[in-house]
């Protein structure tokens, strides 16, 4: 009987990962669609299994079908009783684990995310191994991925605050619990790197797609934090004011360097389609422009011999850049 219960909660959990990439109905839930994970639907379906009859076979997806459009539509009353009809039509998926994963869904239904967010931590700490942990984290997701992209909490019935550090902080806990070895903790770490770029907080993005590559070196994962990392620490620098870039730290150029050479050295497809020979140009003149600056700075001060050493180091080190040029040009007023 276990056994049957398990493989029958495994059809669930199936059946509620499709709930999550078939999401819409923004109206009623403001939440976006979350992306659909080949990864997370696959696997744990025994093919050998079958119902004891195939009226169960054909009622059971029905049922959820139609849970599925009720919670789509907010409808927490009516989602109640179809999941009270499917626990008296299929006994064998009743049990605590399942009762606190519809606690957690009703509450979802009627809008209290903060409450669902708590409901499905309850679930996932009390049944670490349940069937239902997986579809417990794609639905925190879903919740996270809303308050990123902007939804907000009304308080005192007046004002609207963002809940974007509430997004954040959940993005991390599903990372965190399902390790980012773990599709669900990828999806999570992804969504918080892409977050951060596009509030251009670079530092933090670098950081997070840092700790991606950790787990993911290799395919498309590996190639994207190559790039994301060479692109935040880029845009690091050139975040900074023209005319005051050259006074702050250069070593973010430098690292930016190292991660575009070598992605045109494992993917020069990649590389040249983002025009890194190009970047690899412009950090070159930065860099360049920096020392130039400190060359220039000890000749007005009157050290011509330090200003030589800095603009050899230009000629040298950055033959083809404008910075060069410019350097060659200086040194024939020092006298």
């Amino acid at each position: 009987m276990y056994g049957y219960r398990i493989k029958l909660i495994t059809l669930v959990v199936m059946t509620m990962l499709f709930w999550q990439a078939g999401m819409a109905s923004a109206d009623t839930w403001r939440l976006q669609p979350a992306p659909a994970s080949s990864d997370a639907n696959q696997g744990g379906q025994d093919e050998q299994w079958k119902p004891t009859s195939s009226e169960g076979q054909d009622k059971f997806p029905l049922t959820v079908a139609r849970i599925k459009e009720l919670v789509n539509t907010g409808q927490t009353e009516a989602v109640r009783k179809e999941f009270d009809q499917l626990k008296k039509d299929f006994p064998e998926v009743a049990g605590p684990d399942l009762d606190a994963f519809i606690e957690a869904e009703l509450l979802f239904c009627e809008g209290s995310f903060t409450k669902a967010v708590r409901a499905y931590d309850k679930l996932l700490d009390e049944f670490p191994d349940s069937q239902l942990a997986e579809a417990a984290l794609n639905r925190q997701f879903e919740i996270a991925t809303a308050f990123l992209t902007g939804q907000k909490k009304t308080v005192f019935g007046i004002f609207q605050l963002s809940r974007y550090h509430e997004g954040v902080k959940l993005m991390e806990k599903i990372s965190t619990r399902a390790g980012i070895d773990a599709q669900i903790g990828l999806k999570a770490a992804l969504a918080l790197a892409k977050s951060y770029e596009k509030r251009q907080k670079f530092n933090e993005a670098y950081l997070k797609w840092w700790e991606i590559s950790q787990q993911w070196e290799a395919g498309q994962v590996g190639k994207d934090t190559i790039t994301a990392m060479a692109r935040c620490k880029w845009a690091t620098y050139n975040k900074r004011k023209e005319g005051k870039k050259h006074l702050y730290d250069g070593s973010g150029l430098v690292t930016a360097k190292s991660y575009y050479n070598k992605l045109g050295l494992l993917y020069p497809e990649d590389a040249q389609k983002i025009g890194a020979d190009e970047i690899l140009k412009g950090i070159d003149e930065q860099l360049a422009y920096k020392q130039l600056s400190i060359a220039q700075y000890y000749q007005k001060t009157g050290k011509d011999q330090a200003a030589n050493l800095y603009y050899d180091m230009v000629i040298n080190n950055w033959p083809k850049t404008n910075a060069a040029e410019m350097a060659i040009q200086a040194k024939e007023n020092i006298h």
